[in-house]
């Protein structure tokens, strides 16, 4: 129980810094070196189990950092950087001028962006399918619709819970926790995916759009921001109509290099060869290679200003969840939901509080599930409960979760993108993910029998 107290004292000191407005980046650190430090001294290892030990603790904290810099530098650091490289390629050479002019002229018929806002939210749900990764979707989805939406009258907030909210929900029948999730329930993957969570999620991610389209405008209209759409003639941009449907050439690339249509190609790749194709057609626009080259100079210096702002502050993030968790604050919660009583609606609400808070602490939603799914088969043996009655709404919480978290991957890097705090775009998607969450605990309560 030690342990479970420390890590909500500091989460919650964590978190009063960055509301005073002090550095995300360095309170977060802090933060997690101090967990750390305390786990060496309580006996505790603070490195990942495929990592060979220095030898001293204190140094095996270091070593930490350096890995969360390699890993996330290498791999989602990397692909951050490109797509915010991508992006601003995509402003210099006025290809997004080119979408805000056409999307314009019909959003005035519709009058209201806010309508635009929950058509970019069920497309980007849609992706979801498509990018597993809730922090690649969010970044994705910064450097192609974040544009479009802010430019057409939507607040930079609201664009970016819109970014941050797809993955809060599972549509994918074959990511890694719907697998375990069946596996725990006893229960065939396809059945399990399609006629059960399948319909849950659905019924809350149409919630979860409504409660956007009122939740987004209530703050907009409370805080006084102004929505002015871009007027079409007001837009001074010489780049051609074809140039429209380059910033929306990743999200092809992803729908179509999946391994089914075409060879399977990471995101980088696709993203490089978006940025190629856009550079030979400035080339064959203006037949200068010094302008093109030029060009390309607005990228890489987009991509430098990605890892200073957005990439530096995942590793803090990923540096103040590895304290929680080294520390033993999902063992002590666990050993919580062990300590509740009986009865199958109030063991399915405590596993669904308890793993939101997990998530929501730590960022992740994989982990919470992870340690705690290993609970469903025991606890539902022992209570006579069916076990997807748990299953399922422990699932949806865990990535429900994440999307509420100040320190979650995909929140960071939208929030860092955007150029607002973590904690605006959780304000933002905090009522949605709360209407999500009830819609699931409501469907699970209808649809699965105890």
């Amino acid at each position: 129980m030690i342990e479970l107290l420390i890590g909500v004292v500091v989460t919650v000191l964590v978190g009063r810094y960055i509301i005073k407005g002090y550095s995300a980046t360095g309170v977060l650190m802090a933060g997690g070196l101090l967990l750390l430090l305390i786990s060496v001294l309580m006996g505790k290892s603070v490195l990942p189990a495929s990592a060979k030990s220095t030898g001293w603790g204190l140094t095996d904290i270091v070593e930490y950092v350096k890995i969360l810099l390699m890993s996330r530098g290498g791999d989602l650091g990397m692909m951050i950087m490109v797509l915010c490289g991508f992006a601003a390629y995509m402003t210099h050479i006025g290809a997004n001028d080119v979408v805000v002019k056409l999307v314009s002229r019909p959003l005035k018929v519709i009058n209201s962006p806010y309508l635009l806002m929950i058509a970019a939210y069920f497309v980007a749900c849609l992706m979801s399918l498509a990018v597993s990764s809730a922090t690649g979707l969010g970044v994705l989805l910064m450097a192609t619709l974040f544009p479009v939406m802010v430019n057409v009258g939507i607040s930079r907030g609201a664009a970016a819970a819109i970014c941050a909210s797809p993955a809060a929900l599972i549509l994918s029948p074959t990511s890694g926790d719907v697998v375990l999730a069946a596996q725990a329930s006893q229960m065939k993957l396809v059945d399990f995916a399609f006629k059960v969570t399948l319909p849950i999620s659905i019924a809350a991610i149409v919630s979860m759009a409504i409660a956007h389209f009122f939740w987004q405008r209530y703050i907009d209209r409370k805080e006084n921001i102004s929505h002015e759409m871009v007027e079409a003639k007001d837009i001074e941009t010489n780049a051609p109509r074809l140039y429209a449907i380059l910033p929306f050439t990743p999200i092809i690339g992803v729908l179509i290099f999946d391994g089914k249509w075409g060879p399977e190609l990471h995101i980088i790749t696709i993203l490089v060869i978006c940025m190629l194709l856009a550079a030979v057609c400035e080339f064959l626009r203006f037949f200068n290679a010094k302008t093109i080259y030029a060009g390309l100079d607005v990228a890489y210096k987009g991509m430098a200003e990605a890892f200073s702002s957005v990439v530096v502050l995942l590793v803090a993030a990923g540096v103040f969840a590895q304290g929680l968790s080294t520390i033993g604050f999902i063992s002590g919660l666990i050993g919580l939901v062990q300590s509740f009583g009986s009865g199958a609606l109030l063991i399915m609400l405590v596993l669904v509080v308890i793993t939101m808070l997990a998530a929501m602490t730590t960022g992740s939603g994989n982990a919470p599930f992870y340690a705690f799914v290993e609970l469903i088969p025991k606890l539902a043996s022992q209570m006579g409960i069916n076990p997807a009655y748990l299953a399922i709404p422990m699932l949806q919480a865990s990535n429900l979760g994440r999307t509420i978290s100040p320190v979650s991957g995909v929140v960071v890097a939208v929030a860092g993108m955007a150029k607002v705090s973590p904690f605006e775009v959780v304000k933002r998607t905090s009522v949605p993910v709360l209407v999500g969450l009830i819609v699931v605990v409501v469907a699970t309560e209808i649809l699965i029998p105890a």
